[in-house]
């Protein structure tokens, strides 16, 4: 008997069908995003990174052309398991040579590249539009300036995002995910609270003003506690992000689980929004202090995130993309830790027995509970996890590294 034999032996005993469990993640899509690969720069500025957020860290082999980037995306999806979706960020706009246009007025043309990237995979593109590193942004602010023409551009740069939107939807067959977030706030305390809010509502309801078809775009507002440079106040707070999808058709909540104070998790609001909303998306990352957005790691809370998800018989139901991004570290590996990682927290919750769970939760057989949930996890799950990624043709653990340190010295390192 092999090890996988044994492990699905033992997964059986509980009531888990393996084959089943790997069958149902393998058409799990998780969005993978570019702006790991160049450190959250793009390509229609040569500026800094500014607007709350920083990438730290100067590994060598950082992509500095739509060429790299995708090389790069292309090598990383190449050692990780399953369906995956792209994600993108509205700088990462690819223009012909002697070309440019501003972000209001950027085209569906602009991101052909990417679309047949996405084509070559048969993946789908989820889309955010890009409200920070650019001049436009008046004294820190975006959609909630006080300055009609600040707000009046980056509306229009909205709207442009969603006609991109539903051409992604269209071309490549999947819906479209359209995230909306600034890092609208103050450094100190404000005098006015409530100002910025209501323009900031006025100037996302502006934006879904835009016609669309709600079966292939699915608008979002992606709230954040705080960043640098806006410690004190962010327009765009978790109860206003979440009041505004609620009474909003056809707008998604979506919920970073490192933008929460520090005693918060998201794996406990996953539940409470799905009691309301068809549909939620996420941005898995980790936070180390603070919204930091360290590579994702199969840490508790991830895998608690994935729990919620498969409990709740929602994985038709939730968009699941991770967004973090790491300077300091070969930025491939960056990508394979944390999309292998989302898979596995994902995996592993498909393979724990929770109708079983649920039951005794139900008849209150709480000491039986709690010593089956400490049970199950010292089950051989890496076995499953080996035999998940064997089927899907790419190296197990440790195995992949190697592929990744042969690139860096035959590509990286000769940028």
């Amino acid at each position: 008997m092999t090890r996988f034999e044994s492990a699905k032996a033992m997964y059986a005993a509980l009531g888990v069908d393996v084959e089943a469990a790997m069958e149902k993640l393998s058409s799990v899509a998780v969005a993978m995003h570019c702006w790991q690969g160049d450190d959250v720069i793009g390509f229609d500025h040569d500026g800094p990174l500014t607007g709350g957020i920083q990438t730290t860290g100067n590994y060598p082999g950082k992509a500095t052309t739509p060429e790299q980037l995708m090389a790069d995306m292309e090598k990383a999806m190449s050692l990780i398991p399953g369906k995956k979706k792209l994600n993108v960020h509205a700088c990462y706009a690819i223009f012909e040579k002697g070309e440019f246009v501003d972000r209001d007025k950027l085209e569906p043309k602009h991101f052909k590249a990417w679309v047949d990237l996405a084509k070559k995979y048969g993946m789908g593109i989820d889309f955010n539009p890009t409200f920070f590193s650019h001049p436009k942004i008046k004294d820190g602010l975006s959609l909630s300036s006080p300055d009609k023409a600040t707000r009046d551009f980056w509306i229009e740069h909205g709207k442009a995002c969603i006609r991109i939107s539903e051409y992604f939807a269209k071309e490549t067959g999947f819906p479209c995910v359209m995230n909306i977030w600034t890092g609208d706030g103050f450094k100190d305390i404000p005098a006015d609270r409530m100002g910025p809010r209501v323009r900031y509502k006025e100037s996302i309801e502006a934006i879904l003003a835009e016609p669309f078809d709600k079966n292939l775009v699915k608008p979002c507002v992606e709230s954040k506690v705080f960043g640098i440079g806006v410690e004190s106040y962010t327009a765009g707070s978790a109860e206003f992000s979440l009041t505004f999808a609620a009474t909003h058709d056809g707008c998604l909540p979506l919920m970073d689980n490192g933008h929460y104070h520090p005693t918060e998790v998201v794996s406990d609001k996953i539940p409470a929004l799905l009691a309301f909303f068809p549909e939620v998306a996420l941005h898995v990352t980790r936070g180390v202090r603070w919204d930091s957005d360290h590579v994702l790691i199969l840490d508790d809370e991830t895998r608690e995130i994935a729990k919620e998800i498969v409990r709740c018989d929602a994985l038709d139901r939730v968009y699941i993309a991770l967004d973090y991004f790491d300077a300091s570290i070969n930025r491939i590996a960056a990508w394979v830790v944390g999309m292998r990682s989302m898979q596995k927290a994902l995996l592993s919750a498909l393979v724990t027995p929770n109708a079983a769970l649920k039951a005794l939760q139900d008849e209150n057989k709480l000491t039986e509970l709690l010593v089956m949930q400490e049970e199950i996890k010292t089950l051989p799950f890496g076995d499953i996890w080996a035999e998940y990624c064997a089927r899907q043709g790419v190296a197990a653990d440790k195995a992949w590294f190697e592929d990744v340190q042969k690139y860096e010295a035959e590509v990286l390192l000769k940028r």
